[in-house]
């Protein structure tokens, strides 16, 4: 064998190094198929269609939230509202939201359906 010549550096191995156009393309889809991993799996990156779905629950959330104070303020102005107040805190919770949608407090000025979630986020309100 060559035991008389000195094993060759790290770097003298990788300037001598002259990888197959294959391994070079294979290392490249490898290296791609590891970073969408990556980024997919922990880095936050999502697809339209997710990006989407996400704009449009938080959307929702925050016309709910500012919808809610709206149907406190109907609910004030019904004329039999304290009977109906005790009729309310003697349902179940999760049947507070529909008594709600009943008496149409929850349905907003300019709309013919009362809309579910906030009469929900009402009958909380009107809960505290």
């Amino acid at each position: 064998m060559d035991e008389g010549r000195p094993k060759a550096s790290l770097g003298q191995r990788w300037s001598d190094a002259r990888p197959t156009k294959a391994v070079v393309f294979w290392g490249c889809v490898a290296s791609v198929i590891a970073t969408m991993t990556v980024g997919f799996a922990w880095g936050g990156w999502v697809t339209q269609s997710t990006a989407q779905r996400m704009v449009d629950v938080k959307v929702e959330d925050a016309l709910v939230s500012r919808l809610a104070p709206m149907c406190v303020v109907q609910v004030s102005q019904d004329p039999k509202k304290d009977q109906k107040l005790v009729e309310l805190k003697q349902i179940s919770s999760w049947e507070q939201g529909e008594y709600v949608k009943k008496q149409g407090w929850a349905t907003m000025p300019g709309e013919r359906e009362p809309e579910g979630r906030i009469a929900e986020a009402c009958a909380r309100l009107i809960n505290k």
